[in-house]
């Protein structure tokens, strides 16, 4: 049976909740600059249904996945997470440019 000296637990203890602390101000980073990034989309979901663009742009999103996936090996993060993360990201986008242009249209529609 080992025993663990008591500074060595107050050590890790110290160490883990300065990585946590870490680790929460990035989530909450992450948080801000999504929240930032779909004030842009919702943006482009207006000027698109304005202008009856399609929802999607499958073209973008291919440019944008080739981008993000060599970011992401540039970064030392599995590219296959990176796409899929983008993947989930673009498809609440296209959800709400769905919804806004359902909604313009239903405007558009009323007398």
């Amino acid at each position: 049976m080992t025993t663990s000296d008591p500074a060595d637990d107050a050590s890790v203890t110290a160490e883990l909740n300065r990585l946590r602390g870490s680790i929460d101000n990035i989530d909450a980073a992450v948080v801000h600059m999504l929240a930032e990034r779909f004030k842009c989309t919702q943006q482009v979901g207006h000027l698109k249904a304005a202008h009856h663009l399609p929802p999607a742009d499958p073209a973008r999103e291919a440019r944008q996945i080739a981008r993000l996936r060599s970011l992401a090996e540039s970064a030392k993060l599995d590219p296959a997470f990176a796409e899929k993360l983008l993947n989930f990201i673009v498809a609440e986008v296209i959800r709400h440019h769905e919804t806004i242009a359902g909604a313009r249209g239903d405007a558009e529609q009323r007398p």
